[in-house]
């Protein structure tokens, strides 16, 4: 038996009791009489005691081992004497007197320490991620995700919805990202796609009449990686029949009330506050807002107005311009070197400068104030809820340009201020995203999320005159300024779905080409329906604390899409193009 219990069972087993566990070495000590083990497994670590004096055999074996061997240890579990007990690591009280000691396996020296806290590049840790893995803090972020993934799965089942599998080799109808795309063997010059989400799939099990679906998914996208994205990544993916988008809407609050209590020792409010899309760019410059602080947007357009500075009036004559400003807490003290550094930041995400006023002791001070009369200084200084010790800043442009700087730059002054409550949840819904917005690119209109989104009811009447301007029924889940989930209610109606393959300009043609299965389903009787994702990747990393997708994840990719461990995408055999028709150029 190479085993009786693991580690952890130990720490609360009664002193006497014979045990056989097993794992990796740690570390080796000898103490002269004394030969110390540091064994580990998944669960944790335990310190097992040779005494060289009583089994000299043991002994030899025992002063062969290297750390990362795999070894079994037969002993009974005992105290620790007083004066060698660590209190601060589970465990730290116990100790296992061997009387039995089997080598498993030998290890080659590691390429770093296993284990440890010691810093190593991501790079070596990728290269050899199942050494990484022995860590504890990724075994710790791989058990969690899988109690994560059991909570959800026992959730969505206690609510009456089915997990069903749905394909992995489907056909391409690229929308938004780039697919992954598979030759076919049989059918030479056709290809399969990895599928970017199982969104088609699960319309078509609602007009199955399955009402219920949900699935741990596997899905692919093509596209640039980030710290919170991968090429391949798991979602939560649901759908429903018959619910209104509030009932929906329900039903994943209790899921995720469900997750806090259980992780998170937290009691979430219900129900979730909601912000119209609308609010959320007016307001904070972004559709996933962090509410963990309140620096809102402000516009001051008409005090800009006012003035005689030149670029705010020029930008204020025209119909799509704007004047918005922020205020940063205490930037008063900001030298000028620290003032310049925030412009250049700015003009980095797209603006084309950075105007201030420092609000100080004696008044308001900055290079462009003479501009400014003085009922628009007292105007401006109250409308933006100003203090001493205050900086204001503001850009000038049109108006999506400045929504977008200013809540990148929000989000920037928060973080650099150390203006962001982490003991707070910001969790809520955004909803009535756009419907269409206009690609001035490939001159048309195309899908704000996906072209199966059901418009607003109350905008129908203004789809055709002005598309741009119709709201829909989507809705995204934000925690800390990072969107978690989204879904949509969906077009069950075949001539609506039609209306808006045309009004992102598909032709008949092109539409049944690319999506007449769906299209002939929902001539089937299909219900009102609705669903969303949520990304299981970017919830872990959040609930964990951690910094990147990469950290939850037990076999990641670089952000250049590259597995250091297995070294793909890596080139295959002319013999496997041949079979599939495939020619290199």
């Amino acid at each position: 038996m190479y085993r009786s219990h693991p580690v952890e069972d130990l720490y609360s087993c009664p002193s006497g009791t014979t045990v056989t566990v097993a794992g990796w070495v740690q570390t080796v000590r000898d103490h002269g009489g004394l030969l110390f083990i540091e064994l580990r497994d998944r669960s944790g670590r335990i310190q097992c005691v040779i005494d060289q004096s009583a089994n000299a055999t043991l002994e030899g074996v025992a002063k062969d081992l290297r750390d990362e061997w795999v070894i079994s240890v037969h002993g009974v579990v005992g105290l620790r004497p007083e004066g060698t007990v660590n209190a601060s690591i589970p465990g730290g009280d116990r100790e296992i007197r061997v009387t039995g000691l089997t080598i498993l396996n030998s290890a080659k020296t590691p390429p770093f320490p296993v284990g440890t806290s010691e810093e190593v590049s991501e790079s070596l840790r990728l290269t050899y991620r199942y050494l990484d893995m022995r860590s504890p803090r990724l075994l710790e972020a791989l058990k969690f995700r899988s109690e994560l993934t059991t909570l959800i799965r026992n959730h969505m089942t206690s609510h009456h919805f089915w997990e069903i599998e749905t394909p992995l080799l489907t056909r391409s109808t690229p929308e938004g990202a780039r697919d992954f795309l598979v030759p076919s063997r049989l059918e030479k010059g056709s290809f399969y796609a990895l599928p970017q989400s199982p969104q088609l799939f699960k319309q078509l099990l609602m007009v199955g009449g399955l009402e219920r679906y949900f699935q741990i998914a596997r899905c692919f996208r093509d596209e640039d990686l980030r710290a919170d994205r991968q090429p391949e990544f798991t979602q939560v993916d649901i759908e429903a029949s018959f619910l209104t988008r509030d009932t929906f809407l329900g039903i994943m609050e209790a899921l995720f009330c469900d997750i806090f209590r259980t992780f998170k020792n937290e009691t979430l409010s219900r129900p979730f506050m909601r912000l119209t899309y609308e609010e959320a760019m007016e307001r904070y410059g972004s559709d996933k807002p962090d509410l963990r602080f309140d620096l809102p947007i402000v516009d001051i357009s008409d005090l800009a107005k006012k003035t005689t500075f030149s670029v705010f009036t020029s930008v204020t004559s025209s119909e799509k311009g704007t004047v918005r400003g922020l205020r940063y807490p205490k930037g008063a003290g900001l030298s000028r070197k620290e003032v310049e550094d925030l412009t250049a930041w700015t003009q980095s995400q797209g603006a084309k400068g950075l105007a201030w006023i420092k609000v100080e002791s004696s008044g308001l001070s900055s290079p462009i104030l003479k501009f400014f009369p003085e009922e628009i200084r007292s105007s401006l200084r109250e409308r933006m809820s100003a203090e001493e010790g205050d900086l204001l800043v503001f850009v000038a442009d049109e108006h999506k340009t400045a929504l977008k700087v200013l809540g990148a730059l929000r989000t920037h002054i928060a973080q650099r201020a150390d203006l962001i409550d982490r003991t707070k949840t910001s969790l809520f819904w955004v909803v009535d995203f756009p419907l269409l917005e206009w690609n001035p690119d490939e001159k048309r209109h195309e899908a704000v999320h996906h072209p199966f989104t059901a418009p607003h009811p109350d905008d129908l009447g203004v789809l055709s005159d002005t598309p741009e301007k119709t709201r829909s029924l989507a809705y995204d889940l934000v925690l800390n300024g990072t969107e978690v989930g989204g879904g949509s209610i969906r077009n069950h109606e075949l001539e609506l779905q039609r209306r808006i393959f045309s009004l992102i300009g598909l032709t008949e043609e092109e539409a049944e080409r690319r999506f007449g299965f769906l299209l002939e389903a929902l001539s089937f009787g299909a219900p009102p329906h609705g669903g969303m994702a949520i990304g299981l990747d970017r919830l872990a990393m959040i609930l964990l604390g951690r910094d990147s997708i990469r950290d939850v994840m037990a076999f990641p990719k670089t952000q250049k899409g590259a597995c250091l461990l297995t070294e793909a995408p890596a080139p295959v055999d002319t013999v496997q193009l041949r079979d599939l028709g495939l020619k290199l150029s």
